[in-house]
């Protein structure tokens, strides 16, 4: 049992004396650990920690017929990161149409995927009792939208939401996928951590604090990578810079990130407007040492399209927006690491 432990166990204050000896207060002596650990003591503790956190955690396996996931977050709500993923999803198909494409909305309480894929109703059951996605411009899609009421909201504690993240990841019926685009709530929470843990797409192990190498050992994980969404304003790179350090700390690969929103540009005078400041993500890829997988401006026919079920790659292919994701979608697939046999 550490020091510290017993302390707190047994009661009673230690102030530690010029030589580290044990002060005694309130007429208790308590024992104080002068020790410090060695590399081995360390590295043992480390290890012995990360034992008792993984108990009880979901076993890790890969999503049946899905070859590779792309996981689309943000720390912070706000920055497109659905619009992102949408369109991605789309763009990756468009990049290769021999390519089969799903998107999961893994965000419980705010699913916003059914309306910008213009998708109702409740999933069929398979004869295996699985739910069979909806399907719309190509793309086979499943969320949390299409279990509840379109304008009831999901009142549920941390528990119930686990359950629904494991029913979503694990009973549904993608069939044969080259890729499924996962759609994260905002945030750095239990819901990232549930689909790190369910999932094992640490196609990499960490190598360095800021690099990863692809595991040569690792012959059961689903290769993939998490995008990372955010605006160039500062205060949205703060979160988006927590987002990218909780997948290195579970060894996601993060693939690069997405800078939404970057400039604005007026329909009349063509004058270009950084309305969230200019090249924050480019400073903080440099900081990480990531890679800026492409701009998307601020555009009102984003926006439009997204609201009525149009995405902008799908209703505009041709357009300066819509290349913009194409570009993002095919470096994206140059950083995914070779796709498991399923």
């Amino acid at each position: 049992m550490g020091c510290w432990l017993r302390l707190l166990l047994f009661g009673g204050v230690s102030l530690r004396g010029g030589g580290g000896a044990s002060v005694p207060l309130g007429g208790s002596r308590v024992l104080v650990c002068r020790r410090q650990l060695s590399g081995a003591d360390s590295e043992t503790l480390k290890q012995r920690r990360t034992q008792i956190m993984s108990r009880g955690l979901p076993k890790q396996k890969p999503i049946e017929g899905v070859k590779q996931v792309i996981v689309v977050a943000s720390g912070k709500g706000g920055v497109g990161k659905s619009t992102t993923a949408v369109n991605l999803a789309l763009a990756l198909a468009a990049n290769d149409s021999s390519k089969a494409v799903g998107l999961l909305d893994v965000d419980v309480y705010g699913p916003s995927i059914p309306k910008m894929m213009n998708l109702k109703g409740n999933p069929e059951l398979s004869q295996s009792n699985l739910m069979r996605p909806l399907l719309n411009y190509g793309i086979a899609c499943m969320s949390m939208g299409f279990l509840v009421e379109e304008t009831a909201p999901v009142v549920w504690r941390g528990l119930m939401v686990m359950s629904a993240i494991e029913k979503l990841l694990r009973q549904v019926e993608w069939g044969q996928l080259d890729y499924l685009v996962v759609d994260m709530p905002p945030g750095t929470g239990d819901v990232q951590l549930s689909v790190s843990q369910n999932i094992p797409i640490s196609g990499y192990h960490l190598e360095e604090p800021t690099k990863f190498k692809k595991s040569q050992a690792a012959n059961h994980n689903q290769p993939s990578g998490a995008v990372i969404v955010s605006t160039p304003q500062d205060i949205a790179l703060m979160d988006a810079r927590k987002g990218a350090e909780m997948f290195r700390k579970v060894h996601v690969p993060v693939l690069g990130l997405v800078q939404n929103m970057s400039v604005f540009q007026c329909p009349k005078c063509k004058h270009r407007t950084h309305i969230f400041g200019a090249d924050g993500a480019r400073r903080l890829a440099r900081t990480l040492d990531l890679d800026v997988l492409g701009d998307i401006p601020l555009h009102i026919n984003i926006r439009e399209t997204s609201d009525t079920g149009q995405p902008i790659v799908f209703s505009q292919p041709e357009s300066d927006e819509a290349k913009a994701y194409l570009r993002i979608a095919a470096e994206v697939v140059k950083r995914l690491p070779p796709p498991l046999k399923v």
